[in-house]
């Protein structure tokens, strides 16, 4: 039995292989759906470029060579036992690279960044070996750090993986709702309004979360998989026993050699056996690394290698020299179970696109956290995978803009076309940062760097150039999308970066404040005053003219800025950073609190009080005064101390909101004065040790009264215009573009937590 926490060792093993084993269960129905249904179109579309079949089954062997290494070099080996690794303290993605490298090398695009971010645990826990990192890695890294092009070169290709990733999210799903005939004898006009009730259903169910959503659909892909592999195995045993000649390399050399400018353009349709593959990556966050992989390895990689075979086996027996057969999955199916078949591929191929859609969810609530898109609505759907999230407006999206790709294209061969530039654009991104998280995260050599670089991007360069010949049939539509998604995403974090950079230059000096009391009369009324602001040092502009025009503020003040930091999870011991503005009889306090991506951010009250503890906590250390002064305000975080939530200092103050029925040997009440009307009362439950002084005692009781007297919140409504002379470029993009955005996007979570009964906007107008 483990002394800490009471419980069997061997009962926590079993309990985690369990949960290991459900995980993988789960990924089948959510990250596989799309990578399984590849066979039903793989075929179909490689030989729709008019290759013509030899005697020696040339054509046949040497697509299925190509199928079978590209399954085994790009899914299996490439991301299963590379990429698969370089998550982000479990969240995988585009997005999650860069997020990483923004932890080796100060590349980040977040403006309020500081030094104490970097001693967090996360933090320091990725940067762990550093001293290691070879000479080319720290020459790297610094050239990184010095140029400012490179930093957002970076980000826009990061960006450009994102888009692309999204763009395919709309992709997919309408080729899974058209992939529900068995011949191309149904009409077109009766598939696409089928295919339109089929994909509201499917985002329809979103809702629900990936954990309902997986054991939904697991049965279903699991059922697919089994049946496709028993369908091969029968067709290679009982049409052509030999076709595993062709998993020999050197029938694809025969295949290009042959068919030449053909064959090349075939690579197309020979793609689409890895769509999907991403998803894998970028649903990292909803399941774990080992089930992904167990999943994967164990069903779903033997399941298409044999799938591949068997169709490859039955077309290679039923053609004659010049004949030109009828290719595609239900052909090869015996005749007695293709409706059988059918109704089962009708269903995996709906469950195809929740991969994409879940990873969609994924990467734009990274984008949203680290300011590269707007603010959304974010749902957890599951209280123990906190990666588990529904967006509704992206959802709702995604729905309507794959109802219009469907009734555009009307044919699975353009979307097909279209889905596979997406895939092959996303991976050749991966593979880029890959490389550089090869040199800067994992400090190996740079020719080990190299040869990532050019054995994976050699593979998808070729595909990509056959993928790329078709941009007119198709291939442009993932381009349009993700340029539409790129210019909304760049927009927005333009627009943040040049809102901070007004806020950080027009920020006032604790002298001003300080010396405000004689020159406008300045009174302090009862309460606490929380001003929220996005500067992690200084006093915005807005309170500067709240004050001037209001000469008034709250005998407590806390400037409250809540940021998120470029790791996945922050953890409570290290939520909060506190620290004081002025001399201490001002009561001038300001308080960081710090979230990763992946964080759930609590409600108010539950903010509220872990916010008062930390701040009395903070008083409680008998930290030292800051006395900030306007020529050391950027050292003003140096003097900030971290506190825990209260649920990581229980021998530390806690707050009760009632009479305390905590032990009185252990604990003692600070007590308010007795308030002159009915409110409710608090009570600060302080430890009897250490002894605290009475300077201390007196601080305590005033936060205590102030917090009883209630809190108001002070938020800044700012719209922002570009100044006269502005080139119409930013003119655009200032004026209509992110002013737009930021008018139909969400407020803050914290903001939109606050009571509007305490509230008090600010307005005012920022010429940037």
């Amino acid at each position: 039995m483990d002394p800490e926490t009471g419980i069997y060792k061997n009962h926590v093993k079993k309990e985690s292989w369990r949960t290991i084993l459900t995980l993988a269960y789960q990924s089948l129905g959510v990250v596989y759906g799309d990578l399984s249904t590849s066979p039903l179109y793989v075929y179909k579309s490689t030989f729709a470029e008019d290759i013509e079949h030899s005697e020696t089954n040339e054509e046949i062997f040497g697509v299925l060579s190509f199928v079978f290494w590209t399954l085994t070099l790009v899914p299996l080996l490439k991301y299963v036992f590379i990429v698969l690794k370089a998550d982000d303290n479990g969240e995988g993605g585009t997005f999650a690279l860069y997020s990483l490298l923004c932890r080796h090398a100060r590349v980040s695009s977040l403006p309020n960044c500081q030094l104490a971010d970097e001693e967090l645990t996360d933090y320091k826990k990725e940067n762990t070996g550093s001293s290691l990192q070879s000479s080319f890695g720290t020459r790297l890294k610094s050239t990184l750090e010095r140029h400012r092009v490179l930093q957002r070169f970076l980000l826009v290709l990061a960006l450009i993986g994102t888009c692309m990733v999204i763009g395919d999210g709309v992709l997919t799903p309408s080729i899974s709702g058209l992939e529900f005939s068995m011949s191309e004898k149904h009409h077109k006009y009766v598939e696409v309004p089928i295919a339109c009730i089929i994909l509201i259903g499917l985002f329809a169910l979103q809702h629900y979360g990936t954990h309902r959503v997986g054991f939904l659909f697991a049965p279903i892909v699991l059922t697919w998989l089994l049946c496709i592999s028993a369908i091969g195995l029968y067709n290679i045993l009982h049409f052509n026993p030999s076709v595993y000649k062709a998993l020999s390399p050197h029938y694809m050399y025969k295949f290009l050699k042959k068919t030449q400018k053909g064959g090349w353009m075939s690579l197309g349709g020979i793609l689409l056996c890895i769509t999907g593959s991403e998803a894998m990556f970028a649903d990292l966050g909803h399941f774990s690394q080992l089930s992904i992989k167990i999943a994967f390895t164990s069903l779903v990689y033997p399941a298409l290698v044999l799938a591949y075979m068997g169709q490859a086996a039955y077309i290679s027996s039923h053609h004659t020299v010049g004949s030109n057969p009828k290719i595609g999955f239900y052909v090869s199916v015996p005749e007695k179970l293709r409706w059988p078949v059918l109704v089962i591929a009708v269903l995996a191929a709906i469950v195809g696109s929740q991969a994409i859609i879940t990873g969609t969810f994924s990467i734009i609530k990274q984008c949203s956290s680290l300011d590269c898109f707007p603010r959304v609505k974010i749902v957890h759907t599951s209280s123990k995978i906190h990666g588990q999230i529904y967006i509704p407006e992206i959802n709702w999206i995604l729905m309507v803009l794959c109802l219009a790709v469907t009734i555009g294209f009307r044919d699975t061969k353009r979307m097909g076309n279209a889905s596979g530039f997406a895939v092959i654009s996303v991976m050749l991104v991966t593979t880029c940062l890959m490389s550089l998280v090869i040199v800067l995260c994992w400090q190996q050599s740079v020719f080990v760097a190299i040869c990532f670089v050019i054995f994976f991007g050699t593979i998808e360069a070729l595909y990509f150039s056959a993928s790329l010949v078709k941009f007119t049939e198709g291939a442009w539509v993932p381009v349009a999308l993700a340029l539409s998604f790129f210019i909304v995403m760049y927009v927005w974090h333009y627009g943040s970066i040049k809102r901070y950079e007004f806020e950080l230059q027009n920020k006032v000096s604790i002298n001003w404040l300080l010396s405000l009391g004689p020159s406008l009369g300045i009174v302090r009324v009862r309460g606490i005053g929380l001003i929220h602001t996005d500067l992690v040092s200084g006093i915005p502009a807005i309170f500067s003219h709240f004050v001037t025009n209001l000469p008034a503020f709250h005998q407590v003040l806390v400037f409250l800025c809540i940021k998120s930091v470029p790791v996945p999870h922050v953890r409570p011991e290290e939520r909060f950073l506190v620290g004081r503005i002025g001399p201490k009889e001002y009561r001038l306090y300001r308080c960081i609190v710090r979230y990763g991506y992946r964080d759930v951010h609590k409600d108010d009250m539950e903010f509220e009080n872990d916010l008062m503890c930390s701040i009395a906590e903070f008083i409680r250390s008998g930290s030292p005064e800051s006395n900030v002064t306007s020529e050391d305000l950027g050292k003003e975080d140096d003097k900030m101390t971290v506190v825990g939530t209260r649920s990581t200092h229980a021998d530390g103050i806690q707050m009760s909101e009632h009479s305390s029925e905590m032990n009185e040997s252990v604990h003692r009440e600070i007590r308010s004065p007795p308030p002159t009307q009915r409110r409710k009362k608090v009570r600060f439950i302080v430890p009897e040790s250490p002894k605290i002084n009475m300077g201390t005692r007196e601080e305590l009781q005033e936060l205590m009264e102030a917090r009883e007297a209630g809190i108001a919140y002070i938020l800044g409504n700012t719209y922002m215009n570009a100044k006269k002379g502005s080139s119409w470029m930013r003119r655009f993009a200032i004026d209509y573009g992110y002013e737009f955005l930021r008018r139909n996007s969400r407020t803050s979570s914290y903001a939109l937590s606050v009571p509007h009964a305490s509230t008090l906007e600010v307005g005012m107008i920022y010429h940037v």
